[in-house]
């Protein structure tokens, strides 16, 4: 069966994965970029904006995973837009007329609408369990593996339902104080996974979690 894969999720030192007071001109509300700012400067991120040949930085050992194999992606109503998008039927998605995934995107939303065609990108918009909405994801992109974008209060549901096989987060030495946190409830979490950690000269830390096998 396809695997579920988190990459590149970036927490602060005190557990949030997004700032609070997010809005239209600020998608990590008062983090600001901070959190993305080791991203921002890797040759992944480069070539994503049309800048290939930058030399890879040691972050890229980790960023550039994203893709590979992917064929779906499950985000939350967070990622796709700022509060109160679903009222606005003409917003598209942060990401302009050509969104990076070039794949489905189910969007878990409790206000669901017609499927949207943004360049190669096409979202469906779900309201769902975290188990319907991967066998949703499934069946659009089958035998490939599955993409959790986040935010960090989809990645902690999909965490809290056992569905998460790959989990990489990168941890950014700044303190948020509030926000969305990520490891809240899940006491225990390390008992299902194998752990490693890798620091790089950015000053962040890329922590691994890859599922053991069930029993």
């Amino acid at each position: 069966m396809s695997s579920v894969r988190v990459h590149n999720l970036a927490i602060s030192l005190d557990g949030f994965g997004t700032g609070a007071d997010q809005r239209l001109d600020a998608p990590f509300g008062h983090a600001g970029m901070r959190l993305m700012g080791w991203f921002m400067r890797t040759a992944t991120w480069k070539a994503m904006q049309g800048e290939p040949g930058e030399p890879p930085t040691p972050d890229d050992a980790f960023a550039g995973r994203w893709g590979d194999g992917i064929g779906v992606e499950i985000m939350g109503a967070r990622k796709f837009g700022p509060p109160g998008w679903h009222e606005d039927a003409d917003w598209r998605g942060w990401w302009g007329e050509e969104p990076p995934f070039h794949t489905p995107v189910v969007v878990l939303t409790h206000h669901a609408r017609p499927p949207l065609e943004v360049g190669g990108t096409t979202f469906h918009f779900l309201e769902a369990s975290p188990d319907d909405a991967l066998a949703a994801a499934r069946d659009l992109a089958p035998g490939l593996d599955v993409r959790l974008g986040g935010g960090p209060t989809t990645v902690r549901a999909f965490l809290e339902a056992d569905l998460v096989d790959h989990l990489h987060v990168v941890i950014v030495p700044i303190v948020l104080g509030r926000g969305e946190r990520l490891w809240d409830g899940l006491e225990g979490l390390e008992e299902r996974f194998t752990i490693a950690a890798t620091s790089t000269p950015s000053g962040v830390t890329h922590v691994t979690f890859d599922r053991r096998p069930r029993v």
